[in-house]
């Protein structure tokens, strides 16, 4: 999977989808729920003293104003419909009044 078919895959959950943020001003993204993504860093696997496989570590960011299972289950669901398995973290981000739920995949040769 490519991160443009990524971006598409998140976008048909109906949500706003911003790589990395979104072009407002951080005091003033999209009302809440949304999702970002962002490449956070390379697993490429080696061989011979060489990049072998390209593997992408990307976060996808979940924000709404309060804990919304519903809304992680969709992002889950789909994530399982992609076959991206993925780990998960959440936080209250006191500052901005939000939950933030990270779901940390892994694209390969994307």
């Amino acid at each position: 999977m490519t991160q443009a078919e990524l971006f598409q895959a998140l976008k048909s959950l109906g949500m706003p989808v911003a790589y990395g943020g979104f072009e407002s001003t951080p005091e003033n993204p999209p009302p809440p729920p949304f999702i970002t993504y962002q490449f956070a860093y390379s697993g490429d696997l080696m061989a011979d003293n060489q990049n072998y496989v390209d593997i992408g570590n990307f976060q996808v960011e979940l924000y709404t104003t309060k804990k919304d299972p519903a809304r992680e289950q969709i992002v889950q669901n789909k994530l399982k419909e992609l076959r991206l398995p993925y780990s998960k973290v959440e936080a209250w981000l006191d500052d901005e009044k939000l939950r933030q739920v990270i779901y940390e995949i892994q694209l390969v040769g994307g």
